[in-house]
């Protein structure tokens, strides 16, 4: 008996590709998040995006902004709102940890990307310090830098 052939690979992860070029990445964390089944359905297929999204600590709670993730094509009147709020799930001491450093400002939690552990939805997120226009400057000339290096490196070798 033949073995079966699957259809096209799933999206494992969404990735927030903004956050290394706007952001300083600081401390991560791995949460859970409170999602309806189509939302779930919606990620597995790769109908989200969270480049938008930011997050908030709200009475001992963390809530996640600004997260896109589209209506399951498939469902039905009960399909969730795209741009609703959703509930991050952290340890308390997590939380607390985030809450003491967003008070002292200059910080911004910012989810990083969001993947699948097993059947479970998890968010990664971080706390960022936002860079300016000259640090990003800096940062690409850096990058310019080490590209020549490699170039002359290479053409030593070869």
């Amino acid at each position: 008996m033949a073995a079966q052939e699957k259809g096209p690979p799933r999206l494992s992860e969404v990735r927030n590709a903004k956050v290394f070029r706007d952001y300083e990445v600081g401390q991560r964390f791995e949460a859970g998040i409170q999602l309806r089944g189509t939302e779930v359905k919606s990620i597995r297929t790769g109908r989200a995006q969270i480049s938008d999204g930011f997050c908030r600590v709200e009475k001992a709670e963390v809530w996640m902004y600004g997260a896109h993730i589209e209506p399951y094509a498939f469902g039905n009147m009960q399909n969730h709102d795209s741009k609703r709020v959703r509930k991050l799930l952290l340890h308390r001491g997590d939380i607390r940890k985030i809450a003491l450093a967003m008070d002292a400002g200059g910080k911004a939690l910012i989810p990083l990307r969001m993947y699948f552990k097993g059947s479970l939805v998890k968010v990664e997120v971080a706390l960022c310090t936002g860079r300016k226009r000259f640090d990003k400057r800096e940062d690409l000339k850096k990058k310019e830098q080490m590209r020549e290096v490699n170039r002359a490196l290479r053409a030593r070798r070869g």
